[in-house]
């Protein structure tokens, strides 16, 4: 959970550079009474903020009932070890992905195109949103917008063990994402320079290759150290 929340404020940069635009028309497309008016505008931003964050739930937990059965049916004695590993290497897979260094790793964002292109016009009936529970509706088809990052987060939540735990992964995942997507909302206009530094991107990813390797070790020594132990037997 911890480093599902650690993702997220990592994910500044590349949440800002994707969804970064997309907040800004949605932001400006409120009446200037709203706009105007800082709890107000606080209010819209984070009810749109709330749905995404559902929509990251319910995918967590489909997601995570897909883990449940391989762990439980498939491999039952070695399936969360196989899990955990795979968030690991993820974990490093997004590091480069936000530093930009290996953007193959966008190819994935192809998986969620089918699903977004019947969302999508859901969305655009939403339009105007001069509701909030408009906002948190919109939120919820924004939340199944392609992203490459939210797709290795989903591909991670399985290692958290459960259908019910791979949901609350994402939920603590988008509650890290919070803050810089409601700052965006904020900052509209005011975003492109933070956007593209290229410093920010790199240390963020640096950051998150870090932290993989670290739990790789975690997750690969007690296994070493079993079988070590098996070995002197």
């Amino acid at each position: 959970m911890l480093i599902a929340f650690v993702v997220g404020l990592l994910s500044t940069i590349h949440c800002i550079g994707m969804c970064g635009g997309l907040v800004g028309a949605m932001t400006m497309s409120l009446s200037p009474e709203i706009r105007q008016n800082q709890l107000k505008l606080a209010q819209y931003t984070f009810a749109y903020n709330l749905g995404r964050i559902i929509s990251y739930m319910i995918a967590g937990l489909l997601v995570g009932l897909l883990g449940q059965v391989f762990k439980d049916f498939i491999m039952p004695e070695h399936g969360i070890g196989l899990l955990r590993l795979i968030a690991s290497f993820m974990i490093i897979a997004m590091g480069f992905y936000i530093a930009g260094w290996f953007p193959q790793f966008s190819r994935i964002e192809k998986i969620g195109v089918p699903i977004w292109s019947l969302l999508q016009p859901l969305g655009q009936k939403l339009l105007p949103v001069d509701k909030i529970w408009k906002a948190t509706m919109f939120g919820l088809v924004w939340g199944w917008l392609p992203c490459g990052l939210v797709y290795y987060m989903l591909l991670m939540s399985p290692a958290s063990d459960g259908a019910i735990n791979s949901a609350l992964f994402m939920m603590v995942f988008g509650i890290g994402t919070l803050i810089p997507m409601m700052s965006t909302g904020f900052l509209t206009g005011k975003i492109t320079q933070f956007r593209n530094s290229k410093k920010i991107q790199s240390i963020s990813g640096l950051l998150l290759i870090i932290m993989g390797i670290i739990s790789l070790i975690l997750v690969v020594y007690p296994h070493l150290h079993h079988q070590l132990h098996f070995q002197l037997l």
